[in-house]
This record gives structure tokens, C-alpha cells and sequence, in this order.
């Protein structure tokens, strides 16, 4: 049978430790306040996510195709498909269509809504 040992701080160490508990965060100023949009640009997201990236290239046009989506998130192709049939398809309830020309890759985008 194997005993482990807990060894809490002694006291010297603790003496050391700031008081009050007022700012326990070892970050400064500018890196506690949230990434500001670009200035000039009020439309564009502060932060751009994986999945927002994908979106964006699934609501062009002529859409994108898997190598464009991997070259956008740093993902492997297993990943994109993953996140085309869980996230965009079942999660987000999107109507994903794909197409595909001779000689091309096949695209997939957004087909969009109908109605109202």
C-alpha cells in the first residue's frame, strides 16, 4: 500500500502572499478587457471563431469546399465533416446542400431560408 503525504504552505509563504484578495489575476489592464472590433469596421466580430469561419464560408455564394474550410480552421477533413453533419446540420438545424461540377471539388453551402 502506497501512504502520499499533503504538505500545505508553511508559514513563510503565506506572510508572502498579497493581502485582501483584491486583484488575485496575474493579467494587466489590457488583457482583462474584452478584443475590441477593428476600428473603421463596426460590422466585424471582435473575435472570430472556428465555427464563424466555417458559417461565413458556408453563406458565400458558390459556398466552399473541404479543403478551403480546413485551410480556414486548422482542422482535418474527418473534423470538417463532423462539424457539417453534427453542428451545421443536426445542432443548428441548417439545410446544408452540396454540388459538384466535373473536374471540381464538391461544395457545400447554406441554402437559404424561404418563406416569410
Amino acid at each position: 500500500m502506497t501512504t502520499v503525504e499533503v504538505h500545505s504552505p508553511t508559514k513563510a509563504k503565506r506572510a508572502t502572499q498579497p493581502s485582501g484578495g483584491a486583484n488575485k489575476s496575474k493579467r494587466g489592464p489590457e488583457q482583462s478587457k474584452p478584443a475590441a472590433a477593428p476600428a473603421g469596421r463596426p460590422d466585424v466580430p471582435a473575435r472570430s471563431t472556428k465555427q464563424n469561419r466555417i458559417l461565413s464560408l458556408l453563406n458565400q455564394r458558390y459556398g466552399a469546399t473541404i479543403p478551403e474550410m480546413m485551410l480556414a480552421t486548422d482542422w482535418q477533413q474527418h473534423s470538417v465533416r463532423g462539424f457539417l453533419a453534427g453542428t451545421v446540420k443536426k445542432k443548428l438545424g441548417l439545410d446544408l446542400t452540396s454540388s459538384k461540377s466535373d473536374g471540381e471539388l464538391r461544395r457545400y453551402r447554406i441554402a437559404p431560408r424561404r418563406g416569410r
